[in-house]
């Protein structure tokens, strides 16, 4: 199986091409198919995220910028206004990130408005009017609400578009075979990638709106896409699959866990599984490693490698062999009945037939979790 490339490998090129050019997702995906580029993408790791803290006081102290310039440099009014130096410089601190990712990553980082939890019911009004009057402009959107306009986009379209409409709890079957079409109608059967070419919002409207479009990703990436890639079984994780992810996170090479894209993970010869299903599965390995949480990535997968060094074989599915049942024939009863009478009677309350048993086979229900929203 092919491993993820290491952050080593992008080449000189690349990385002055992902410093300096303002790219869109679409234009990256052309690079990608086209000259073979290799980017980031996903949540920052905590290396990456102190590379940058120390490249952002590097050219704060060279730069002899207070605090207040910072953040005037970080959140200039207009794109026209914006120093391409700065955040050009901040991206060659983390290799193989775009610089429009860095752009929006330190933005948010360092925004003067937090997360502020859990949204009130005068936020979301406010929050709809805001959309009335401005259209999706986020960023004035956010000054009228006091979210991020992050904040403010994700709870309009996971939480408050077709409100009215919107079914939680369990799929029905109906539910499920429907997602299930509408995603191999937008990707299998148009010659696209089952994983990353679905637009989900798409795919809600095209629900109907009932399931949002954060319900609808979670649904297919960790119950069913996985059915539909084995065609038609319900795989089970097994110790082979341990195996796998043990030596393929070994083979990254990462100096901590957090630096692993797990959507990197996977290959074609093993690709069941979901981003979300290896990441929760890594944490379980992880977390079987006694003081873990004193020890670093290289200790704790120093230990995974010794426990999971052989292969483990596939063993032949169980055979149950059905137990015979007694009988007792009648010519036995005749015998029983001709002894002499002052043989000994059973005790009130013995059988001398054969009882019954119940069998029980459980089976372990996979469960959706609610993932992050991307």
């Amino acid at each position: 199986m092919s491993l993820p490339p290491t952050e080593q490998s992008g080449n000189a090129k690349h990385a002055h091409l992902l410093a300096h050019k303002w790219l869109n997702p679409n234009k990256l995906a052309e690079l990608v198919r086209t000259e073979g580029l290799v980017y980031k993408k996903g949540k920052f790791s905590a290396i990456e995220e102190q590379q940058l803290k120390g490249a952002i006081e590097k050219y704060q102290h060279e730069k002899q910028i207070s605090s207040e310039q910072l953040i005037d440099l970080i959140f200039t009014k207009s794109d026209k206004t914006k120093d391409a130096t700065f955040w050009s410089e901040l991206t060659l601190a983390v290799p193989l990130r775009p610089i429009i990712a860095v752009y929006h990553h330190v933005r948010r980082s360092y925004h003067p408005m937090q997360p502020l939890g859990e949204w009130q019911p005068e936020e979301d009004k406010k929050l709809i009017q805001a959309i009335a009057d401005l259209g999706q402009q986020w960023e004035k959107i956010s000054v009228r609400v006091s979210r991020r306009a992050a904040d403010c986009r994700d709870r309009y379209r996971n939480h408050i578009v077709n409100k009215d409409i919107r079914i939680t709890g369990v799929w029905s079957k109906e539910e499920e075979q429907q997602l299930t079409q509408i995603v191999t109608d937008m990707t299998v059967n148009q010659g696209k990638d089952i994983d990353n070419d679905v637009f989900w919002g798409k795919v809600s409207e095209l629900m109907g709106g009932k399931r949002g479009r954060q319900q609808c990703r979670i649904k297919w990436t960790d119950a069913l896409s996985k059915t539909v890639k084995n065609e038609g079984q319900k795989p089970r994780w097994s110790q082979q699959d341990a195996y796998i992810l043990v030596h393929k996170v070994d083979s990254l090479n990462v100096r901590d866990d957090t630096e692993i894209d797990w959507k990197l993970i996977s290959d074609p010869d093993w690709n069941l599984w979901s981003a979300h299903t290896l990441q929760r599965r890594w944490l379980t390995l992880k977390k079987s490693v006694k003081g873990y949480e004193d020890m670093t990535h290289q200790d704790i997968m120093e230990i995974l490698r010794l426990k999971k060094a052989h292969l483990p074989t596939v063993a032949p599915p169980a055979t149950k062999k059905r137990k015979e049942r007694k009988v007792t024939s009648a010519a036995a009863v005749t015998e029983f009945d001709s002894r002499d009478s002052n043989a000994a009677t059973p005790e009130a309350g013995s059988s001398t037939g054969v009882g019954t048993f119940n069998e029980t086979l459980s089976q372990e229900k996979a469960a959706d979790e609610d993932g992050l929203d991307t």
